[in-house]
């Protein structure tokens, strides 16, 4: 089972879930050449892609869906609010709608020997969720644009043995930056975005002795840095009894480009 971040950030958002001989991409949100050349990197193509699950409809999460459709025909899973709201921004031009498979929060997909589950989240889009996919014994959780954690959040992802994790801001930086206050605000709020300090929290909450991989993820340009995320949730987890008895390894996935490539065996 293998974790891929091929791009994750403000700027655009694609992630690989499968093996060798198969997958899925969690969301499309960068160009078409971006996802071909992340694939390759590492030896896949967009034929070995059995689907797309979209989050939702904001543009760093879809921008790249249409030509990646238009180009190879893959299967589309989504909310209803998100596949609506997918066609409402009217960028599916000659792509067919057969292709979209309406999903339920909660639901359970089977593709091949990969089983998909889907789990609300807090985020201003129309009705949005994350995803945890489970292959070959292994599960990997991949969960960010949350301005909140809840209960079923931390449910879904407990007993992974991967996740990516939204770090998106530092609260500081965040509040004395040039952002509009309204734009703070949303953010900050609960339909937002989880800043660094509140995915140590999460962290914590879904620690358990199989968690090898912890990736943080969908870092703000403006509002973050890699080694600022990185050492605030160290700092915090350091001080979790649990996690000085573990060996998880700790990284930050890329805005622009592919991250080393998680393998989990």
């Amino acid at each position: 089972m293998k974790l891929y971040s091929i791009a994750s950030g403000s700027s655009g958002n694609c992630i690989f879930a499968g093996d060798e001989e198969t997958g899925i991409l969690i969301d499309v949100g960068i160009s078409m050449k971006k996802v071909r050349e992340g694939l390759e990197a590492e030896n896949l193509s967009l034929e070995h892609i059995k689907a797309i699950f979209v989050t939702h409809e904001h543009t760093d999460h879809i921008s790249g869906l249409g030509p990646v459709l238009r180009k190879v025909p893959i299967p589309v899973y989504a909310t209803a609010g998100t596949v609506h709201a997918i066609w409402e921004k009217g960028n599916m031009n000659n792509i067919s709608p057969d292709l979209f498979h309406i999903i339920r929060p909660q639901e359970e997909i089977g593709l091949g020997d990969m089983l998909i589950h889907s789990f609300s989240i807090s985020h201003d889009a129309a009705e949005p969720v994350c995803y945890t996919v489970e292959a070959q014994k292994k599960k990997v959780g991949v969960a960010t644009d949350m301005g909140c954690y809840s209960d079923e959040v931390i449910r879904s992802l407990e007993d992974c043995d991967a996740v990516l994790l939204e770090a998106n801001h530092d609260i500081n930086l965040l509040q004395v930056g040039s952002y509009p206050y309204s734009l703070k605000m949303r953010i900050l709020g609960e339909r937002g975005h989880l800043s660094n300090d509140a995915s140590a929290r999460l962290i914590k909450e879904i620690l358990h002795p199989d968690l090898k991989h912890i990736l943080l993820g969908h870092l703000s340009k403006e509002n973050n840095f890699p080694e600022l995320a990185y050492q605030t949730v160290c700092y915090e987890l350091e001080q979790s009894e649990i996690w000085n008895q573990m060996e998880t390894e700790l990284s930050v996935a890329n805005r622009f480009e592919p991250t080393k490539l998680v393998n989990i065996e």
